[in-house]
């Protein structure tokens, strides 16, 4: 396969019904490296939880915008998720297993795990009162 070099931006609401439109649209965007199925179900769920992380816990289900952005660069796929919500006071305490500040919605406070397992890379840049930006790296094959 030739060097491959491509993006994708798009925005849409925050609302949990555009979390499967995310998925599919992010799925659609990386088939050209052919990943297997695994790899395509990892970057799924991935985005999956940055995308509910968005809703529940940036704008805590209110009105707002999620942008992603898709970057290919060989066979490497990398995915900003941002919101402008309100933000993460502690990135590191919000990144360990199980801590949740939404109990009462019943949250696993396994999002950032699950990110961090299914993918090479992940960077999270928040600053409260702003917005959060999740940023993930794969290698496909």
């Amino acid at each position: 396969m030739e060097y491959l070099k491509s993006e994708m931006k798009m925005e849409f609401q925050a609302i949990s019904e555009n979390e499967g439109f995310a998925r599919v649209a992010v799925g659609a965007f990386i088939a050209v490296l052919n990943p297997t199925v695994d790899e395509l179900a990892d970057i799924k769920t991935a985005v999956s939880e940055a995308v509910t992380n968005c809703i529940i816990h940036g704008y805590e289900q209110q009105e707002g915008s999620i942008w992603i952005q898709c970057k290919i660069e060989g066979n490497q796929v990398e995915i900003a998720i941002t919101d402008s919500g309100r933000g993460i006071r502690n990135v590191e305490q919000a990144r360990e297993p199980l801590f949740t500040t939404k109990p009462e919605l019943e949250r696993s406070g396994m999002g950032f795990a699950f990110m961090e397992a299914f993918m090479d890379e992940l960077e999270v840049v928040s600053k409260v009162g702003e917005g959060t930006c999740v940023t993930m790296r794969k290698t496909i094959g």
